[in-house]
């Protein structure tokens, strides 16, 4: 109730508070709509973890039409440039070419930054990059 109430006020962590609650269906019924819906005006009010969701929302096409275009350009709005799950995200976008060319080179380098800050995938991953030689010089 208090995340509906604040969130109605414009309040962009209780929006993007009540959008993981829909997204989840904790306390409400599941809506991935509605999740899209409150995460688009955390966005708007330059919510870095709502960035992150919302693409997360348009790369699986939950409760919207799947977008990977939008879902990379979302990973790579400031200040999402330095947030380790965008980071590995983005990687992955760049791995496969999804939503933009693909380029090894500046997924090894997203995987790497993300790596550095701890993340446990992007540290596997990059290690592959490693033993594989993809996008970085190969490295056992």
């Amino acid at each position: 109730r208090l995340f509906r109430k604040a969130a109605k006020q414009g309040f962009a962590s209780a929006q993007f508070g009540l959008g993981r609650c829909f997204e989840d269906g904790a306390g409400v019924v599941q809506d991935e709509e509605e999740t899209v819906k409150l995460y688009t005006q955390a966005v708007k009010q330059g919510l870095a973890k709502a960035k992150y969701a919302l693409g997360e929302c348009y790369a699986n096409g939950k409760g919207c039409v799947q977008n990977e275009e939008v879902a990379a350009k979302l990973y790579r709005q400031e200040p999402l440039q330095s947030y380790a799950l965008a980071q590995n995200a983005l990687g992955s976008c760049f791995t496969v070419g999804r939503g933009m060319v693909q380029d090894h080179g500046a997924a090894a380098q997203l995987y790497r930054q993300a790596a550095d800050q701890g993340l446990a995938d992007a540290q596997f991953t990059f290690g592959d990059c490693c033993m594989l030689g993809a996008g970085v010089a190969h490295d056992l």
